[in-house]
Formats: C-alpha cells, structure tokens, sequence
C-alpha cells in the first residue's frame, strides 16, 4: 500500500519518513531547505521543477517498503 501520494506535503513526508531525504537528493530536489516545502505537496513540488512525479513518488514509497517502515 502507497504511504505517500502527489498530495502528501513535503514536510509531513519527511519528517515522518526521513529516510526519503535521500530519494528527494536522487532527483536533484532540495525541498527539504526550501521555504515552499512547508506548504506546498509532493506534486507541487516535484511539478515545479519538471521532475516525473509518478515516478519519484513511486521512488518514495519503494525506500519506505524496503526501510520496513
């Protein structure tokens, strides 16, 4: 099952999935220091910089099954 869609924050994500940090850095997203993370949603995010966001969210939630969180 997904823990993470397009819709989920960026900050909610990471703080309750830090190991996704390193994911985010894979695809040259520095989000996490960015101001915009505090509001803005994975999708936002990945949209603004013309990241494929099907396939990192697919990254995201593959780091969280393998980290068994």
């Amino acid at each position: 099952m997904a823990q993470i869609t397009k819709d989920t924050g960026i900050i909610e994500a990471v703080q309750k999935y830090p190991q996704i940090i390193e994911i985010f850095q894979q695809y040259g997203l520095g989000c996490i220091g960015c101001m915009a993370a505090h509001f803005e949603t994975i999708g936002q995010g990945a949209g603004a910089h013309g990241i494929d966001v099907d396939a990192l969210i697919a990254d995201l939630n593959d780091c969280i099954a393998a980290s068994g969180k």
